[in-house]
């Protein structure tokens, strides 16, 4: 790399600290705040206790029935029909295997839960997990984990995490961390979330139309570097966790969102919301 490159690369940076900074004191555009009040519209009576614990997937146990370690709390991969789980249900299936030190089980509860009608026999769902299963390191890497969450934080066990065990990448690793957070809570900072392709979309858009306002990311390419579809660093997944809670306090304080909603509901809101973006 020459030395333009590194100038670039640090200019590139600089403007990613500024669009964050911006981002923590102006979380949310007003474009997204009224795109997430009519989802809350919609949504009220089926999370009225400010959490997502009611959202429900359905999934195909039959489908899965080359994965051992299934946890009790998912259908019986004999099932012939489809069955559903809610976050709540899969948080208390990770919660029982947790104590019992059964970290496959736990993941497999959060990976089903995660791919939902997705899983197909031998497709990218229960062969990839299949494949992780059989990964020797499976367990030290989930004990580990789950070590850095309880002793430290959600960054610190994300990146315990990250690129430990083959087929298992953060969109779906976060997601056994956020189940997990239900039971072990952080030394320090908030609990996890999860962090996947959609999620990140809808935050490259925020912070796109944030870096353009403030002119410090006038086409977007910034956003897009930090916010790409995967692969995201502890760094990014730790600002993350904090514009989640400071945009649940802020959408809170401007009465279009319930005053005891939990990080995790705008979560699940940001997953199956968009809004247009201005030219």
């Amino acid at each position: 790399m020459n030395e333009e490159d590194r100038q670039d690369g640090r200019g590139r940076q600089e403007r990613a600290d500024a669009v964050d900074r911006e981002m923590a004191t102006c979380p949310l555009p007003e474009a997204v705040v009224r795109a997430l009040g009519r989802w809350w519209q919609v949504h009220a009576s089926a999370y009225a206790d400010g959490t997502p614990g009611a959202h429900t997937v359905r999934y195909t146990p039959g489908r899965w029935a080359q994965i051992t370690a299934w946890p009790p709390a998912l259908a019986p991969t004999s099932t012939v029909d489809d069955a559903a789980i809610s976050r709540v249900q899969v948080a208390a299936a990770v919660c029982d295997a947790l104590r019992r030190d059964s970290f496959r089980e736990a993941l497999v509860a959060t990976y089903v839960w995660g791919k939902g009608k997705r899983g197909t026999p031998g497709g990218s769902g229960p062969a990839t997990l299949h494949k992780i299963l059989a990964f020797d390191g499976l367990d030290t890497a989930l004990a580990t984990a789950i070590t850095a969450l309880r002793e430290h934080s959600a960054s610190r066990a994300y990146a315990a995490l990250q690129g430990q065990v083959p087929g298992l990448g953060p969109a779906f690793f976060t997601k056994f961390l956020y189940f997990t957070g239900a039971a072990v809570a952080p030394a320090h900072g908030p609990r996890p979330l999860i962090l996947d392709r959609v999620l990140a979309t809808r935050l490259r858009q925020i912070a796109a139309t944030i870096g353009r306002e403030r002119a410090h990311d006038t086409d977007g390419t910034v956003a897009a570097w930090v916010w790409s579809d995967s692969n995201w660093t502890p760094h990014r997944y730790h600002v993350y966790l904090s514009y989640m809670h400071t945009a649940t306090s802020q959408l809170a304080q401007g009465g279009s969102w319930p005053s005891g909603a939990t990080p995790d509901l705008l979560e699940c809101a940001l997953f199956t919301t968009n809004w247009e973006t201005p030219a």
